[in-house]
């Protein structure tokens, strides 16, 4: 019988993080979940992904303090040991971070730094550690965002780190391919969440200029995005490897 496959997922707790890690579940692997400070919905998680049918561990990290990295996967790989009897695991889906809606004039160094922590110099830095534990013919999954190939007011930090993500991503492509390891991004469009202060979510007038700029006619979901991550953890998807799929309903087509 073949060994279940186990994903990594930072940011599991909430938002596009929880419906992957769900979906991942859903077929059929074991998960790993990351949370910054909300462990109480963490758990939760984990019991829903127990729930069906299958085993989950969630872990405290901050994606964006890299000294932070060396001790938890030590805690990760004793993990592995003890429980799953393995030294690997076989997806890293980066999808922890915020949001931050600021015009380009008024974003200060401070907020600058804080994207390129978490999500590009975090990125890059926690997958370069996590390597050596992704088992040969596994895969990476970096989430970037619409806002790196087309550009709305107020995201310029933001976007610019995401599009830092995308041809990171196509190294890591070339650069594992030694241990068949595939890279691919996920870009999601505006999705109705929490993240960046529920802006998608809660600003009409937004919501309103994203539905009729989107082909599909609406704002995105949570539900959208994970089953298409799950997707690209599966042997269906063997041969995707480099590649950017945005999942946005057809915006600024």
């Amino acid at each position: 019988m073949n060994r279940k496959k186990i994903a990594l997922v930072t940011g599991g707790s909430r938002g596009l993080g929880r419906d992957m890690a769900l979906r991942l579940a859903e077929k059929g692997n074991d998960l790993i979940i990351t949370y910054h400070t909300n462990e109480k919905a963490a758990n939760e998680v984990v019991t829903q992904i127990q729930e069906l049918g299958q085993t989950a561990k969630a872990l405290q990290l901050d994606t964006s303090d890299i000294k932070g990295f060396d001790a938890f996967f030590t805690v990760l790989y004793e993990y592995l040991q003890s429980e799953k009897q393995r030294e690997t695991f076989d997806f890293l889906i980066n999808n922890a971070g915020t949001g931050l809606y600021v015009p380009f004039l008024d974003t200060t160094e401070a907020m600058f730094d804080e994207m390129a922590n978490i999500h590009l110099k975090g990125v890059y830095f926690l997958t370069q550690k996590a390597v050596p534990f992704l088992s040969e013919g596994g895969g990476i999954i970096n989430v970037s965002s619409g806002l790196s190939r087309f550009s709305l007011p107020n995201s310029s930090a933001y976007g610019a780190m995401k599009g830092g993500v995308d041809v990171l991503t196509r190294y890591l492509a070339k650069e594992l391919a030694g241990k068949k390891i595939r890279a691919n991004v996920v870009a999601p469009g505006a999705i109705a969440t929490e993240f960046g202060g529920g802006e998608n979510r809660d600003n009409e007038q937004k919501r309103k200029l994203i539905s009729g700029a989107t082909a599909l006619g609406r704002v995105g979901e949570a539900e959208d995005i994970g089953g298409v991550v799950a997707f690209l953890c599966s042997e269906d998807a063997r041969w995707i490897n480099g590649q950017r799929i945005e999942v946005s309903g057809g915006i600024f087509l």
